[in-house]
């Protein structure tokens, strides 16, 4: 399924150019116009999902085994001393295109570049019940 008001199924679709930096019939390599470093890419899914929820188990194992082949090409390439995988679904967790993309962010000591949280508390009692209550819907 393609959305022909989605900024990435055009890309998909060749009416917007991209850098692609790999593609195959699942996916779509690019990097990203406005990145974070040097070397930041995106991997697009090439079928329309709004985020991680619609998509399906085999579609992620493919993405995620991708994602090690493009990162390690990015560590090679760029000399990064890390490498953060960022996803986000929904917009209160800060996606702002409503199609599954990945980004791999090359970090460089002292880029500035923040994708960190302030740790939170937990408590023992509230962390056993989630984990039940979870391990009943996986």
């Amino acid at each position: 399924m393609v959305k022909d008001d989605c900024i990435f199924c055009k890309i998909m679709k060749g009416e917007i150019p991209s850098a692609t930096i790999y593609e195959n019939s699942d996916f779509k390599v690019i990097l990203d116009v406005s990145p974070a470093n040097r070397g930041h890419a995106l991997i697009i899914t090439k079928e329309h999902y709004d985020n991680i929820f619609q998509l399906d188990a085999e579609t992620a194992g493919k993405l995620f085994s991708l994602a090690t082949v493009v990162a390690r090409a990015i560590k090679e390439e760029t000399q990064c001393e890390g490498l953060n995988v960022v996803q986000n679904n929904g917009e209160v967790a800060g996606q702002t295109v409503n199609h599954f993309h990945l980004h791999l962010v090359p970090r460089f000591k002292g880029d500035n570049v923040s994708v960190t949280w302030k740790q939170g508390e937990s408590d023992s009692n509230d962390l056993a019940e989630l984990a039940k209550a979870l391990k009943k819907r996986i």
